[in-house]
């Protein structure tokens, strides 16, 4: 929510400031030293990253982050503040616990999308359905009372799991382009299909939610070994799962060979109502120059499928060390 100068810049005037009436060379050895005898960046990372986690605006854990912040700054002698910057839809995530009931038993790898509705504390269990192939939004439209009380599926099937640095580094060239080109064709397939029903992937969850399905299952791979994109649910009353690529090739064949899957899903989140959300702001004082400033910045909010380390927990740790 803050915004940001580019990094180059910031790190000119940064160093601009450090450089008057010192050598270059002096100003290199004091950082260097700081950063090999006094760095902070593993401690502040630990802080932030495995205790604290992901930093949701609108959930508790982002009101622990800024606290955190500004008590890091004052153990350090730096004034700090939370200054309120409006207010945010306030969620807080619970357990997601999914299990395969039929056509055999198996726990599977998901969780709840950030703003998920939430389950009751029994769950919900269901058949799971696929998307269909249809020429147009009529049949669509004639298909769609399938979903009542139904799990549907409303990603693409991928054909592989492996990046494709790891295609190209153990696969022939040959196998390795034909993959290529297969998965463009299904690529191509999957968004035709979704663009016949009259919907698109912003639309088509809300369509589905009114028209009685039970939750809706996707998959959003990242193109990297083991890592799906978790963003938001855009339903209001129903849960949105995100899958595994593997457990949801698995759920998405059983139900394309109508093997009939079965989930048992408990997903539990609660509404907070609107939350005031904070910039966390630390000042250092100038002494030669009090009334110029040099700006360091990073946001400090993520996404909720994750710790949040790459966005932006290592930015934030990094300037404030």
């Amino acid at each position: 929510m803050i915004r940001r100068l580019p990094l180059l810049f910031i790190f000119f005037l940064f160093n601009v400031t450090f450089l008057i009436g010192q050598s270059t060379e002096e100003v290199v050895d004091q950082l260097k030293k700081e950063a090999t005898e006094n760095s902070q960046l593993e401690q502040l990372a630990h802080e932030l990253m495995d205790v604290i986690g992901p930093r949701l605006v609108g959930t508790p854990q982002m009101t622990k982050a800024n606290d955190w912040a500004v008590a890091t700054f004052k153990k350090w002698g730096i004034k700090a503040r939370n200054e309120e910057w409006g207010t945010w839809r306030g969620w807080e995530r619970g357990i997601t616990h999914i299990d395969m009931v039929s056509p055999r038993v198996v726990s599977l790898r998901g969780t709840q999308l950030a703003w998920s509705p939430s389950t009751s504390d029994s769950g919900i269990t269901a058949e799971v359905i696929n998307l269909p192939v249809v020429e147009d939004s009529l049949e669509f439209a004639n298909w769609l009372p399938n979903v009542k009380g139904k799990f549907v599926t409303v990603s693409m099937n991928q054909s592989t799991g492996r990046p494709d640095y790891n295609w190209e580094e153990f696969a022939t060239r040959e196998s390795f382009e034909k993959m290529k080109a297969n998965r463009e064709a299904q690529t191509r397939a999957w968004y035709q299909q979704i663009r016949n029903t009259g919907y698109n992937s912003r639309t088509l969850n809300r369509v589905l939610e009114e028209a009685g399905a039970a939750a809706i299952i996707q998959s959003r791979w990242s193109e990297g070994f083991g890592a799906n994109k978790i963003f938001s649910a855009n339903t209001k009353t129903i849960p949105v799962i995100d899958l595994s690529l593997e457990d949801y090739g698995m759920i998405y064949r059983l139900a394309e060979n109508d093997d009939k899957p079965v989930l048992k899903v408990v997903s539990k989140s609660q509404e907070l109502g609107r939350v005031p959300t904070f910039n966390t702001i630390a000042t250092i004082p100038g002494t030669k120059f009090p009334d110029e400033y040099v700006v360091l910045s990073a946001h400090f909010d993520s996404w909720d499928g994750g710790t949040g380390a790459t966005d932006n927990g290592t930015g934030t740790i990094t300037m404030m060390e």
